[in-house]
């Protein structure tokens, strides 16, 4: 007698998701149903209450410069679900997990992992996920990955900022500079902020020493020169900055651009004065690890908070796409998963 195998069909558990249906403009990205992610063996399934939306989102969005497509897929994004930043609630986690457990408060960074712009996502423990402290906000958790965690890295790391050295911060009123005001300040320069004019008395309760508002003067065409000049929305150049650098001055943008590119080669090889890049969301787990720890620790002491512009609700992630290309855009935008 032959046995019967008998198939039993399990539904799997929907969650709510954005889906980027493809590479183009905010409305190839769509509020789904899509199956809620199951954690392995050494994985933590998050329950997402904010997300983040960043510039960064938005390039990636669209895949542009194309040769970013080789990291995030060629035709199509390889994950269909956008968002980095997260803070949440732990759902559940793998049998292998040690330093989690169910009802714990996180945040942190899926880097090109993204998936966060959902109800529910999965990250290896041993990921960019850590405790959040108890005074910490969703909102201010679930941003403090971009904006932070970058100007960290450009300024500490590639820039190896001294106390007393000149910082020229463009951008100043967006998510990167905001916190690099309050950042270079911390390491002890003295902070020269360039914005409009609307965003004059923000970046000054930042700290920032100076206020340049490119509505009146082009910051590139004044006599002051810097020792730093960190172009965090990349609508300049090392050849526009390079009269106002110091002898060895050294230009910064985490925006590549193929000119960028260029310029850091022949830099490095011709001219005292530098143009370097770096794209953060790729240095390993273990480092920007430490790049939120340090950061945590600023937080606690009281020399670190996050600027909120808005808050969009997750069917609206299109919305807030929208809104940041518009270039208007004052500190950070977060996605509310859970009201």
């Amino acid at each position: 007698m032959k046995s019967k195998t008998i198939k039993i069909n399990v539904m799997k558990e929907k969650m709510k998701a954005i889906v980027a249906t493809g590479y183009g403009a905010p409305d190839v990205l769509q509020l789904r149903e899509v199956d809620k992610p199951q954690p392995k063996g050494n994985e933590v399934l998050v329950k997402v209450y904010a997300s983040s939306a960043t510039t960064a989102d938005g390039m990636m969005r669209t895949g542009k410069p194309y040769f970013g497509r080789l990291m995030t897929g060629l035709t199509k994004p390889k994950h269909a679900i956008p968002g980095t930043g997260f803070a949440g609630i732990v759902e559940t986690v793998g049998e292998k997990v040690r330093n989690f457990k169910p009802g714990d408060r996180v945040f942190g960074e899926t880097t090109l992992g993204f998936s966060t712009n959902a109800e529910y996502f999965t990250i290896p423990e041993n990921g960019v996920i850590l405790p959040m402290p108890e005074n910490m906000s969703y909102a201010d958790g679930a941003t403090f990955g971009d904006g932070h965690v970058t100007s960290l890295n450009f300024l500490k790391e590639i820039a190896k900022i001294k106390p007393g050295q000149s910082v020229l911060i463009n951008g100043a009123s967006g998510s990167l500079g905001t916190s690099a005001i309050q950042i270079a300040k911390f390491m002890g320069a003295e902070v020269t902020a360039v914005c409009s004019t609307r965003n004059v008395g923000l970046v000054k309760s930042l700290g920032a020493d100076k206020v340049i508002d490119y509505t009146k003067k082009d910051f590139t065409k004044m006599s002051q020169t810097y020792d730093v000049v960190f172009d965090t929305i990349g609508k300049s150049s090392f050849s526009k900055n390079k009269n106002i650098l110091s002898e060895n001055g050294l230009y910064l943008s985490p925006v590549l651009k193929f000119s960028l590119l260029l310029q850091m080669m022949w830099t490095s090889a011709f001219s005292k004065r530098k143009a370097k890049f770096a794209a953060t969301g790729l240095r390993s787990d273990e480092e920007l690890q430490n790049l939120f720890v340090e950061l945590i620790g600023l937080f606690k002491e009281g020399h670190l908070k996050t600027v909120l512009d808005r808050q969009y609700p997750l069917e609206k992630v299109a919305e807030a796409h929208t809104y940041i290309a518009s270039g208007h855009k004052k500190g950070n935008v977060v996605i509310v998963v859970q009201p």
